[in-house]
C-alpha cells in the first residue's frame, strides 16, 4: 500500500485533494482526519504539517508526498522528485522597503534580513559572497522592516500584493517553486508498479488541461485543409452528415492556440463549432 503525505490544511491541501480526485482516487471524510484509506486504489493518505512532510518522506513513514519545492529546498532532505504538479506556483524572493537605497545584491552587505527560510537564504547569500545577518521568524515576515526588526525580508511571493501593502519592493528572486510529487528513495524501487500507475494518471490529467475537444461541421471539399489546421494527436475523426457533401470533424486543440485555430476554421467554412474541456488524455 502506498502512503501519500499531503498538507493537512490550507491551499495546498485543497489542490492536492482535487488532483487525487481527478486521478480517480476516492477519498472520503478527509477533513479533520490524520489518515484515510483510498477506496479504489491501494493507498492511504497521511495528513501532516507542511514542515513535517519532507522528513516523514525521507525516513519512509510516507512513500510519496505532495509538497512545495521550496519546502524540500529548505529542509535539504534526500528525496526523489517524480513530477512537478503545476499548482501552488510562487517564488522565494528578497524584498526591501521602497524608500531603501537598493542598487544590487551588494546593498545587503552587513544588513539584517528576516525570513522563514534561513537555510535557503544562507546558501544564496554565500553564493553571492554577501555577509548579512539572518533573523529567523515564523509568520508575518513582511512586517519586520516596518517594526525595525530587519532591513529586508526573504519570503514567498505569489501575486506580490502582500509586499505592496507593506510598502516593500521585490529585489532578488532566489528560487521559483511549485507543488511537486516526491518519493522516498527506497519506495521508488520497492513499490514501483503502484507509483507508475499513479504517475500515469497524474500525467493524463495534466496533459488534458492543455487541450480542448473540438467538433465542427464542414464541406467535404475542405476536410483536408481543416485537418492541416488542427494540431491533433494523429488525425481528426471524420463522420459523414446526412446533409450531402458535409461531414463532422472531431479533434483536440491546444488551449493556447484556441482563437487562432477557430478563426482559421471559420475562414474555410466551418460551422457549428463546439469546444469542451478534456478531463483525461491517455496517449
Amino acid at each position: 500500500m502506498l502512503k501519500i503525505a499531503i498538507q493537512k490544511s490550507g491551499r495546498l491541501y485543497d489542490q492536492s485533494i482535487r488532483l487525487l480526485n481527478e486521478c480517480g482516487l476516492i477519498i472520503d471524510n478527509a477533513k479533520g482526519q490524520l489518515k484515510v484509506s483510498v477506496q479504489n486504489f491501494d493507498a492511504e493518505i497521511l495528513f501532516l504539517r507542511n514542515s513535517d512532510i519532507p522528513k516523514y518522506t525521507e525516513s519512509g513513514v510516507a512513500d510519496l508526498a505532495i509538497v512545495g519545492e521550496n519546502v524540500i529546498q529548505e529542509m535539504n532532505v534526500e528525496v526523489k522528485k517524480l513530477i512537478q504538479l503545476g499548482f501552488s506556483k510562487c517564488r522565494l524572493s528578497i524584498a526591501t522597503p521602497k524608500q531603501s537605497n537598493y542598487n544590487s545584491i551588494l546593498s545587503l552587505q552587513q544588513k539584517k534580513i528576516a525570513t522563514s527560510y534561513p537555510n535557503t537564504l544562507q546558501r544564496y547569500l554565500q553564493s553571492q559572497n554577501i555577509d548579512a545577518s539572518i533573523h529567523q521568524i515564523s509568520g508575518s515576515v513582511e512586517i519586520a522592516p516596518n517594526i525595525g526588526l530587519a532591513d529586508a525580508i526573504c519570503d514567498l511571493v505569489s501575486s506580490g500584493n502582500t509586499l505592496f501593502k507593506n510598502n516593500l519592493v521585490e529585489q532578488e528572486v532566489i528560487l521559483h517553486s511549485q507543488a511537486a510529487l516526491y518519493a522516498n528513495e527506497n519506495t521508488s524501487k520497492t513499490k514501483k508498479d503502484l507509483i507508475e500507475q499513479l504517475l500515469f494518471r497524474i500525467e493524463s490529467v495534466q496533459r488534458a488541461k492543455a487541450f480542448d475537444y473540438i467538433l465542427f461541421n464542414i464541406p467535404n471539399k475542405n476536410i483536408k485543409l481543416a485537418s492541416s489546421i488542427l494540431p491533433g494527436l494523429k488525425s481528426p475523426t471524420i463522420i459523414p452528415l446526412l446533409t450531402p457533401d458535409w461531414s463532422s470533424v472531431h479533434s483536440v486543440i491546444e488551449k493556447k492556440q484556441y482563437w487562432q485555430i477557430i478563426n482559421k476554421l471559420k475562414s474555410i467554412g466551418a460551422e457549428g463549432i463546439l469546444v469542451s474541456p478534456v478531463q483525461k488524455m491517455v496517449l
